[in-house]
């Protein structure tokens, strides 16, 4: 590795590659990565996740495994999906240096480099940013610029691409970081929310040569509802009472308001309670902050046996001094 692009400890870089019927792309992205990691110094490692491809992907990588000790491959039974498969790579990953990237030739390698020339910087987390982005306008760019946005606002982490797989992480900010459904996107979040100091840079993104795309319009969707639960488990993840707390009363205060206004109709207008929806709403309001209270109280027992009876801490320290010596001064 070019010395100004190495870190004291970094030894070991870990590429992360999800794998879905890519098999014409799969040749050329390994002949890239080797000619773009060659003159590095430190090791690296490339590991591909076949996630349940139909093609010939599965024997591409065998192939290239048996000729190339650096490419790694784990094979999944069916296809879980890209989260899963980059969850998968990262519990497999040895490197300090995390870096995922697409199969299908859109990342560049050649811009690996460039993050590891960041993170030098002190960054924890580098995101590519595809701002001259090769892709549909209506399908893909209009979109991924609202999704981007949205995220953005919502999780307080203003990044322009969040969709941009090839992104640059220290270990020790996402080892501790679970990841379910379709929730990759929102690393760069997760490890802002526990201390990760977070930039982007500019990436190269290429059209797409061989294969199609595996995700359409219907991705936002998605996006959306995902971004609902991190939102939840970002916010109130081990104070859930307090947004079920939040809502129940304001459910209470509504059905007061509403059970007041219709007895001031009774009483000083004559309006039968009969002959307006506010009774029924009233209780309907009631019921549900009830159901809302106790909802929270249920969150917060099941917080606690999740904590408790694992041992885990509500906290996550970067760094201890002067710990590991039991000695009395």
């Amino acid at each position: 590795m070019n010395a100004n692009l190495r870190r004291n400890g970094t030894n070991m870089i870990s590429l992360i590659i999800p794998v879905y019927n890519e098999e014409e792309n799969l040749p050329i992205l390994i002949s890239e990565i080797e000619m773009a990691l060659a003159g590095f110094g430190a090791s690296f490692e490339a590991i591909f996740v076949n996630d349940g491809s139909r093609d010939q992907s599965w024997p591409v990588l065998v192939q290239a495994a048996k000729n190339k000790p650096w490419v790694k491959v784990i094979n999944f039974r069916k296809n879980f999906g890209q989260t899963a498969a980059l969850a998968a790579g990262i519990n497999h990953a040895r490197g300090e240096i995390i870096i995922p990237l697409d199969a299908d030739l859109q990342n560049d390698p050649q811009d690996i480099p460039l993050f590891i020339s960041k993170m030098n910087e002190g960054y924890d987390v580098v995101s590519g940013w595809r701002k001259h982005r090769q892709d549909k306008m209506l399908s893909r760019k209009i979109p991924s610029w609202l999704a981007n946005a949205l995220i953005s606002k919502i999780t307080g982490i203003h990044l322009h691409d969040y969709g941009c797989t090839m992104k640059a992480y220290r270990r020790e900010v996402i080892k501790d970081v679970k990841l379910y459904g379709e929730m990759h996107r929102f690393m760069p979040a997760y490890a802002a929310w526990f201390g990760a100091k977070t930039t982007e840079i500019i990436v190269n993104h290429r059209a797409r040569k061989f294969g199609k795309t595996k995700y359409g319009i219907s991705r936002t969707f998605k996006v959306v509802l995902d971004l609902l639960v991190v939102k939840f488990l970002s916010n109130y993840f081990t104070k859930p009472m307090h947004f079920f707390g939040k809502v129940g009363f304001y459910s209470l205060a509504l059905s007061l308001c509403s059970g007041l206004l219709a007895v001031y109709l009774r009483e000083w207008h004559h309006i039968s309670f009969i002959s307006t929806p506010l009774p029924l709403l009233t209780v309907f309001l009631g019921l549900l902050a009830i159901q809302f209270i106790l909802l929270g109280l249920l969150a917060e027992m099941l917080t606690r046996i999740y904590y408790e009876g694992q041992d885990k801490p509500t906290y996550l320290v970067k760094e201890k001094i002067n710990f590991d010596n039991n000695s009395e001064q």
